[in-house]
């Protein structure tokens, strides 16, 4: 079982940039089902202001999902969500998030690639870390 997020602006498809997003809607996945757990919502100024603070609430609301699926994400934010262990995908035009469940679940239950795999270890391998797969020369 593994927790998605999708950035999102009306609930029903991948259609927001990660940091402007009105709203993160998070599910759960494994290879017989998905269903929502919960959104969070993000109210105020959410345009581009180079305010890096209000990531914060954002990394903070998804901290145990395993992917996150957005529109389009900064450099600075893909690097903070990629710091908390979280994959980011960025969907080419939006896309409803119902079709990406189905699509990964799917895919689930056939042989997943290495990068889902390690993503649905995320749960029972908090503490893996990426330089483990570089290997050590000298």
């Amino acid at each position: 079982m593994m927790k998605i997020a999708f950035a999102t602006q009306d609930k029903q498809c991948v259609d927001a940039h990660f940091g402007w997003a009105k709203h993160l809607a998070v599910y759960e996945i494994d290879r017989d089902g998905y269903h929502f757990l919960e959104s969070f919502d993000f109210g105020g100024k959410l345009d581009e202001d180079g305010d890096e603070d209000k990531l914060a609430p954002k990394l903070e609301a998804i901290k145990d999902v395993a992917i996150v699926y957005v529109a389009a994400i900064g450099g600075s934010a893909a690097a903070r969500v990629v710091a908390s262990k979280i994959h980011p995908i960025k969907v080419n035009q939006p896309e409803p998030i119902m079709d990406i469940l189905d699509k990964l679940q799917e895919v689930l239950r056939g042989t997943p690639p290495p990068w889902l795999r390690k993503a649905l270890d995320k749960d029972a391998r908090r503490d893996f870390d990426f330089e483990d797969e570089v290997e050590q020369n000298g």
